[in-house]
């Protein structure tokens, strides 16, 4: 079980990094990471058209600052899930749910997580 706590961890870490560089990246030099060749070149993910639905401007200050801080608290959770804090499981669990919007790389990622941590609650509550 060891191995698929240290799996989720990695992949929060990479996952929500990634999310906080790239918002950052964006809020200081203007512009998130964009693919530069390619079918989808200069193209945000479909994440993009999620936010715009909901009437959020995706290349916005405040989608900018949403990257950051949701990236930042999925590092916090990554870590106290690392530490074994209390309910970090849960908090780590119900990010990842809520990450699910983050398509593509991010949406895989963040179900992965979801399975591994339910199959690790589930061992943890028969053990």
């Amino acid at each position: 079980m060891k191995v698929l706590r240290w799996i989720v961890i990695v992949l929060a870490v990479l996952n929500f990094g990634f999310m906080t560089i790239d918002g950052s990246r964006a809020l200081l030099a203007g512009d998130y990471f964009r693919p530069e060749t390619g079918e989808y070149a200069g193209q945000l993910g479909p994440w993009a058209a999620i936010v715009s639905a909901i009437g959020i401007n995706p290349e916005s200050t405040f989608m900018k600052s949403v990257f950051i801080a949701w990236g930042a608290l999925g590092l916090i959770f990554a870590v106290s899930f690392a530490m074994r804090v209390s309910r970090a499981d849960k908090v780590l669990l119900f990010f990842n749910l809520a990450s699910i919007w983050y398509l593509v790389a991010g949406t895989l990622s963040s179900s992965l997580q979801v399975i591994l941590l339910l199959i690790l609650r589930f061992n943890h509550k028969r053990s």
